[in-house]
């Protein structure tokens, strides 16, 4: 989650969008033999890498571990675990470790399964214990689904609760999943999405099948067998003594969070680098540690093959394992798990062909893991043969009519985007830009900077979805599903320039009509309604981590926020702007009466051409927003379809 696509944060997921660029040597200039073999040289390299990273993204504390052969090449700490104490990091300093979590979940699941106790491909419903998960499609939900990753739940990061105030408290796994569950709506196994209510799940099933708490289950039968000993799936007092401090992207200080449940398979776990080199190796060692088998030949094939890719060529999830940078793997068989929260990021690589894997942990909330990854492959295991430039095919218009569409994607649903056809290519348009798409073959197509989209069916042999492997946007957290428009509100006239607005946020469930089949274009709002819907039109709303922040956030700067009271377009311009954040702007002219604590909003979104269809901005940009008017409905539709739709900013009048 997630990779920092964490046990996820937003602010993980918006650092996903760090343009990462290739390099062949370290970054002292000096190359190596494939593989981290010398301890001296690896060392060194460490040394130089750590010192420019650390530097570049502002971070306090880090322990590195490399493991080759069934070894411990290096295992070093950098910085400092609390910069405030001048207490350094080293390799008994104890991280959270995010959702490096869910690969210890996938690993006890896989444990049960070998031991006959449960079967990955049966309905999960057979381990719950009498918990219930909603499900619309007709197919049975897995364990399989739940470690790949398509469980096909509405909200799969319902689960996201976090905050310093669980850190003491005992909240039942059992009794929080009953009241935060989600629903299948997409057949279980159809579609990618990162997905952390699926690993709490199986954790659940975990606990359930094996008769003792989650804790427990790891404690006796992961960490104790792999000599673990200063490893924990919840908080102790003696690991939060060991504990680095929490510091923010700008090395700020920040409080230790905990979780809701207690025990939270998708992302509590504590670690060090002692014990995570001793994890790392029973990997390499094909599931066996010291002798000791810790899960079967089996299942360990099953953790170390990619099970699900978006396209032949793209893989995505193993059991329990991810790749969203393909990128950066040289050709290689590389596993990457990553895990992120607030104040703590991980990451651990795994290449079972080469023999190698390494761990990071480090105290703050950065993407800093991705580019000691990829200087990592670039040293030791240079890409080899140059990627040959891509053959396309020719893309007609009858052709293109399948892909054309609006999407929102199955996790995150503010990352949402338009497909049309022009001049023989896919134009592909999102909050990141526009970007013209050259098809390989039918499903695979280019875009101009050689990120691959790859479309997918459905059971109905009907284009469904699409992922994006570009990593300067959210698309890489899940696939996008394609968006169906819904039947059209008989009030408003197909003519009507407000009409395309409205069904799409119809469409996406961000606004409906007032009573059956009517909108209530001219209707007015309340200000907790337009409230209500511009959470969902940032599309945010289904993350309780952020909500709050969010609920906060939008009413900044008014002067008197009131639920129940009518909202005015200027009340509604500042609300947009406080979460969508476009740039300043101060070549727009008001005219007509604006209230001061406005101005600045408004003259931001008309910039942008964030107006609605009967607001005229003359050449000089010269506007009157009729500021101190109640908004109506359809003008609130407008402005947040063109806030927070698949439209690149600023858009063209």
């Amino acid at each position: 989650m997630k990779r920092r696509f964490r046990s996820m944060s937003l602010a993980s997921l918006l650092l996903l969008a760090t343009v990462f660029t290739g390099c062949t040597a370290a970054p002292d200039g000096s190359t190596a033999a494939e593989g981290p073999n010398n301890p001296k040289e690896v060392e060194k390299f460490a040394d130089v890498l750590f010192a420019e990273k650390m530097k570049k993204f502002n971070t306090v504390g880090s322990n590195f571990v490399v493991v080759k052969d069934g070894k411990v090449v290096l295992s070093k700490g950098y910085g400092y675990a609390d910069k405030e104490k001048k207490i350094p990091v080293d390799p008994s300093t104890v991280f959270q470790i995010g959702s490096v979590t869910k690969t210890f979940t996938a690993l006890a699941a896989l444990q049960l399964a070998d031991q006959g106790k449960l079967n990955i491909k049966e309905d999960i419903q057979k381990y719950l214990g009498g918990l219930k998960v909603p499900n619309k499609t007709g197919k049975p939900l897995t364990m399989y689904d739940l470690l790949t990753y398509t469980s096909g739940v509405d909200m799969p990061d319902i689960v996201t609760d976090l905050s310093p105030d669980y850190i003491n408290k005992d909240i039942p796994m059992k009794d929080y999943l009953a009241a935060h569950m989600p629903t299948i709506v997409r057949p279980p196994g159809e579609a990618y999405t990162y997905d952390n209510f699926g690993f709490l799940l199986a954790g659940y099933a975990v606990q359930n099948v094996s008769g003792m708490p989650y804790s427990e289950y790891m404690e006796r039968n992961v960490f104790k067998p792999l000599g673990m000993n200063t490893t924990s799936a919840r908080m102790t007092p003696e690991l939060l003594g060991k504990m680095a401090a929490h510091y923010g992207p700008n090395g700020e200080l920040q409080q230790t969070v905990g979780f809701a449940p207690s025990e939270w398979p998708q992302g509590s776990m504590l670690s060090n680098g002692e014990d995570m080199a001793k994890y790392l190796i029973m990997h390499l060692n094909k599931g066996k540690y010291e002798g000791k088998e810790i899960v079967s030949p089996k299942s360990i094939d099953l953790i170390h093959t990619y099970q699900v890719y978006v396209d032949p060529t793209i893989p995505i999830t193993t059991v329990g394992f991810e790749e969203y940078f393909k990128e950066l793997m040289n050709d290689e068989h590389v596993l990457l798990k990553g895990g992120n929260v607030p104040g703590h990021s991980s990451l651990i690589a795994i290449l079972p062909e080469k023999n190698t894997a390494f761990y990071m942990s480090y105290n703050n909330d950065t993407m800093m893991s991705v580019e000691v990854y990829e200087a990592f492959m670039n040293h030791y295991y240079p890409k080899k043969q140059p990627t040959p430039p891509a053959a396309y095919s020719p893309l007609s218009e009858q052709q293109a009519k399948e892909y054309v569409g609006l999407y929102k994607n199955t996790r995150i649903e503010g990352v949402r985007t338009k497909f049309s056809y022009e001049g023989g290519s896919l134009l592909m348009e999102t909050g990141s830009g526009k970007h013209t798409l050259k098809m390989i073959h039918p499903l695979l197509f280019d875009d101009e900077s050689g990120n691959k989209v790859a479309f997918k069916k459905d059971a109905e042999g009907t284009i469904a979805y699409f992922y994006y492997t570009n990593p300067k946007t959210l698309d890489i957290v899940a696939h996008s599903q394609k968006v169906k428009l819904k039947p059209a509100f008989i009030d408003v006239p197909n003519e009507s320039p407000y009409k395309t607005h409205i069904d799409h946020l119809h469409a996406m469930d961000v606004m409906g009509g007032k009573s059956g089949n009517r909108f209530d274009p001219k209707g007015t709002m309340t200000q907790g309604e337009f409230a209500d819907v511009l959470l969902r039109a940032q599309g945010f709303h289904n993350m309780p981590y952020w909500v709050a922040g969010s609920k906060k956030q939008m009413v900044t700067g008014l002067p008197d926020y009131q639920p129940t009271a009518p909202i005015t377009r200027q009340m509604a311009a500042v609300m947009i702007q406080n979460l969508k954040h476009v740039p300043p702007a101060t070549d727009v002219k008001l005219i007509g009466q604006t209230d001061v604590w406005a101005v600045d909003a408004i003259k931001a979104l008309v910039a942008q051409g964030i107006v609605d269809p009967d607001t005229k901005v003359s050449a000089d940009q010269t506007v009157d927003f009729r500021s101190i008017q109640n908004i109506s409905r359809q003008e609130a539709s407008a402005l947040l379809d063109k806030a927070f739709d698949y439209y690149a900013l600023p858009i063209a009048r």
